[in-house]
């Protein structure tokens, strides 16, 4: 086992946002995460409310996505949402991708049937960075974050490489994706 982080908030996690030199990816497979600095909007979101100052995406934004952009760093994820979207993926579309999309990050979505999986993909998270730091994400089984692991055998390390190919392959643009829903992420008819 490499290096863990015990939180989001870890500084040298953290560093990885930065440090990175060309590309850094994120599988997402969850439908549900729960994250301290989305609470409140979440519940705002669930209770019909405008999306109003979210700061902890804009934090991502100004601090993270927007700088790497500039920088001429590509980042990149691959979100496997299973339809009907559950409520979490409907506020991550919404208030989270709606924003970080033209800030610079390239968000793409594999849609499945609930209770279908892409073959091949694994139902896990994690960060890839310049295609050669793996971290892997793990949560609780209602999505709380629990430990980031730093990964240092190369075998899991291509692998990682080989499902992003997979998942980039399979996956389309998230502007695609969000055309045929509302802007509470809710199908549109016809």
């Amino acid at each position: 086992m490499g290096r863990t982080f015990d939180s989001l908030d870890d500084e040298e996690f953290n560093r990885l946002f930065a440090d990175f030199r060309y590309t850094a990816y994120r599988l997402e497979a969850l439908q549900v995460y729960d994250v301290s600095y989305e609470k409140d909007e979440f519940v705002r979101f669930l209770g019909g409310e405008d999306r109003g100052v979210f700061p902890g995406i804009a934090g991502w934004i100004e601090q993270t996505v927007r700088p790497a952009a500039q920088a001429g760093k590509r980042m990149h994820r691959v979100h496997v949402v299973e339809e009907p979207l559950s409520d979490y993926v409907r506020f991550e579309c919404a208030w989270s991708y709606e924003h970080t999309v033209p800030a610079g990050e390239d968000v793409r979505i594999i849609a499945v049937p609930q209770g279908v999986w892409p073959e091949g993909l694994p139902r896990f998270d994690y960060w890839l960075f310049d295609s050669c730091r793996l971290v892997t994400m793990h949560y609780e089984d209602d999505g709380a974050f629990s430990y980031a692991e730093l990964v240092d055998d190369p075998e899991r390390i291509v692998e990682a490489n080989r499902l992003r190919d997979l998942a980039v392959a399979r996956s389309v643009p998230y502007r695609e994706f969000a055309s045929r829903y509302d802007a509470g992420f809710r199908p549109t008819t016809g």
